[in-house]
């Protein structure tokens, strides 16, 4: 076998026949590891930021440490990565991010040093990004790699709810944000340790000139203006384009809120501690969770556009409800007799009210987007599937940028209750407005007569694998990253680190 090539298939295929690849299993691991860590810290540096400055505006601005270097940097990260050898590339970055979040926690809650260094993370993930996914083609053979890339995919996904929803809020409740931290250094060393495992991944052409290397990198972003430009011209001639954009970027819009938001919603709406908006985060988890199983069973029996309709309509209602949890659990308990035969102040508690609330909401943001998602891999041509992927990803992720920007001021200065209000307004705004603008279902869209074979589950996991199929097949020029892993020349990575959000 030749030196560096990825090793002989297993007998079988799918997931279990990849992980069965050892040197593909420990860049999982790492992946894992950097992911869940990734996701955790946000929820800990946003308790951090807010436990030391009570202001709303202040999250943003660490929102935005997170977000501005992956998009300033990522169309050229992966030219700089060809001219290194990759598995160095991995250990380094993973080695940077442990002690940056070291030195974090030896400052404490200095602010200036928390946005500096976050910055700094941020910056050194967009390299981390492209060196891992030019590894797969060299640990996994050529009918191992779409399930390889569809894990990879998947796990980003879950990523989220693990770290932002699980075990951010888990940690920092039972040991606190400063233990949070080294806990995260270490899942980032630990990476490190699998990535020194693996085999060495050096240039293709190591002959290149540092000229060279900056002339490609200058080349890689005007390919990006390039493909943005016509990437935005599709979408502005395809209507159905438009709205399943809208919808996923209203989806990114309320995770940046509920990040910026969140701490000041537990301590001035529930009398909690910053940290305690893990009440509303938790169950917004599990409510997605149960979600995903939902459409898994019952979601191709439903019209899909109608579904993600429904889904913005209530989150829209949920939403609403959220911002006046609190005068109307107290006038219900106000009105409830004190006599009376039936004890119902666990129900009416404000707590357990927005627990709830925050649970359906889960549900109702599982049914908005991931059909929409599933919809754009549907409707988009296979000859521009890549390089509108790759626009839509920056799209969604710019579009990210306006609410964590502008509701931390605004919430200091109205209240946050007003702010989710009012972005409850807007979010039932656009479920009512699809319906109406969008008018009736096209025959494709109808639901299923009875006389028609019932469709199959949908698996999250198969959508998964199928995007990254669709992705395989698009047109050169595509900046994605499972593109690179097809074992092609890597194009620049036009898909930013993403922010605090999942996708499905």
């Amino acid at each position: 076998m030749k030196v560096g090539a990825p090793p002989p298939a297993p007998v079988g295929g799918g997931i279990g026949a990849v992980l069965r690849v050892r040197p593909f299993l420990l860049l999982w691991l790492a992946q894992v590891a950097t992911q869940v860590g990734g996701n955790m810290v946000i929820y800990g540096l946003t308790v951090v930021v807010f436990s030391t400055t009570r202001s709303n505006a202040a999250v943003s601005l660490l929102l935005l440490t997170f977000l501005v270097p992956a998009v300033l940097f990522s169309a050229v990260a992966g030219v700089y990565v060809d001219r290194f050898d990759r598995r160095t590339i991995l250990i380094a970055t993973n080695v940077l991010r442990g002690l940056a979040f070291v030195v974090m926690w030896a400052v404490g809650p200095h602010l200036a040093a928390i946005y500096l260094l976050n910055a700094f993370v941020s910056l050194v993930t967009v390299f981390f990004a492209p060196a891992e996914a030019s590894m797969i083609p060299q640990l996994v053979p050529r009918p191992l790699l779409i399930a390889a890339n569809g894990l990879f995919t998947f796990t980003l996904n879950a990523a989220f709810a693990l770290g932002f929803a699980l075990f951010g809020p888990l940690v920092v409740t039972l040991a606190g944000a400063d233990a949070l931290l080294l806990v995260i250094a270490a899942l980032y060393l630990v990476a490190a340790g699998f990535c020194a495992t693996l085999p060495a991944a050096p240039p293709d052409d190591g002959r290149r000139s540092a000229h060279e290397v900056v002339v490609d990198a200058e080349r890689a972003m005007e390919s990006t203006f390039a493909q943005f430009r016509e990437g935005l011209a599709f979408i502005a001639g395809h209507r159905p384009i438009s709205w399943s954009l809208a919808y996923l970027a209203i989806t990114a819009s309320l995770i940046g809120v509920l990040g910026v938001l969140g701490p000041d919603f537990a301590t001035r709406a529930l009398g909690l501690a910053p940290k305690d908006f893990v009440v509303v985060v938790l169950p917004l988890g599990f409510g997605l969770v149960l979600g995903i199983l939902l459409l898994n069973t019952y979601g191709g029996y439903l019209p899909r556009r109608r579904v993600i309709e429904g889904g913005l309509v209530a989150l829209g209602c949920l939403l609403g409800l959220l911002s006046v949890a609190g005068p109307v659990t107290r006038a219900l308990q106000a009105a409830t007799p004190n006599g009376s035969i039936v004890d119902l102040s666990g129900l009416l508690s404000l707590l357990a009210v927005v627990v709830a609330i925050a649970f359906l909401a889960g549900i109702a943001y599982a049914v908005v987007a991931i059909p929409a998602q599933t919809q754009l891999h549907e409707d988009l041509p296979a000859d521009v599937r890549g390089r509108v992927f790759g626009v839509l990803n920056m799209l969604v992720s710019m579009a990210s940028f306006v609410p964590i920007i502008v509701v931390g001021p605004i919430a200091d200065l109205v209240g946050t209750p007003t702010v989710i209000f009012a972005i409850a307004v807007l979010v039932l705004l656009a479920g009512l407005g699809s319906i109406l603008l969008r008018g009736p279902l096209r025959p494709g869209e109808a639901a299923l007569r009875a006389d028609q074979p019932a469709p199959g589950p949908v698996d999250p996991l198969t959508v998964a694998l199928r995007a990254e199929e669709h992705v395989g097949e698009a047109m050169p020029g595509a900046a994605r990253e499972p593109r690179v892993a097809s074992g092609e020349p890597a194009p620049p990575a036009s898909e930013p680190a993403p922010p605090p959000r999942g996708r499905a």
